[in-house]
């Protein structure tokens, strides 16, 4: 699938699926301002070396709106515009042990939310102007299988991610006229680092053996769904959920 020439920005970009996305979108030919807590800045040159596409590394808080706007301003300065955005940052190796929700603190709800949800929507309305100026664009949000689920142990997580889902309709029904359309990627319980720092062995297989494509579920799984919904061929697909989790959760 080409992607040539189309200006993305990828927040979340180092973590296993983040830079599975970023290799994906530069092979396809997408220029990526790839942006992050943590540096990226060896994962963006390994992927413009790669190619055919571009990327650069921008630190970036997407709870911090000068942020946002810099990373943005560094799509359309380095690239001449903004075409898609990817809103795949979120906090999730950092939830620590599963916990029943009474157990759950004010703080933990504010970290996970304020990320997760806030942030996402603030990525969306910081990139606006930029897509609304190339007459259209994609919106990417990642959300997870667990908002069906309903996954013990992370009620603030699962919390998230279906406002994510909710918020991808709200933005999708707004954001049509404008030429730009909304859509939401929800992964299943992917084996990679983060999951393997956060449930056992045992829970990793016993999620792999409940789908219907029975064997563990890896970060490049997810690919072939994004491309699709920040390429040319997804135009008149919008505020939709496309689940991918090996036939786990049926919508």
């Amino acid at each position: 699938m080409s992607l040539r020439d189309r200006a993305v920005l990828l927040t979340g970009c180092t973590g296993d699926i983040g830079a599975a996305y970023l290799d994906a979108m530069t092979s396809a030919g997408a220029n990526v301002v790839a942006v992050d807590l943590d540096d990226g800045t060896e994962l963006a040159a390994r992927a413009s070396e790669r190619g055919p596409g571009k990327a650069v590394f921008q630190r970036c808080d997407i709870t911090d709106d000068s942020d946002v706007h810099s990373a943005v301003r560094a799509a359309v300065e380095r690239f001449g515009g903004l075409d898609a955005v990817v809103n795949n940052a979120a906090v999730y190796r950092g939830l620590g042990r599963k916990r029943p929700l009474e157990e759950l603190t004010l703080e933990d709800w504010d970290t996970v939310l304020r990320v997760n949800v806030r942030g996402t929507w603030q990525v969306i309305r910081g990139a606006l102007p930029a897509l609304r100026r190339r007459g259209g664009g994609r919106i990417v949000n990642v959300s997870s299988a667990t908002a069906r689920m309903g996954t013990a142990g992370f009620a603030h997580y699962v919390a998230s991610k279906a406002a994510v889902e909710g918020l991808t309709r709200a933005a999708a029904r707004e954001l049509g006229k404008d030429g730009i359309t909304v859509n939401a990627v929800s992964p299943g319980l992917v084996d990679d680092g983060a999951t393997r720092a956060l449930n056992d062995p045992g829970y990793v297989a016993a999620a792999a053996g409940a789908r219907s494509l029975p064997r563990d579920m890896r970060p490049d799984d997810l690919v072939g769904a994004l491309l699709w919904l920040i390429g040319p061929d997804s135009g008149f697909v919008s505020g939709q959920t496309v689940i991918v989790d090996g036939g786990g959760v049926f919508a």
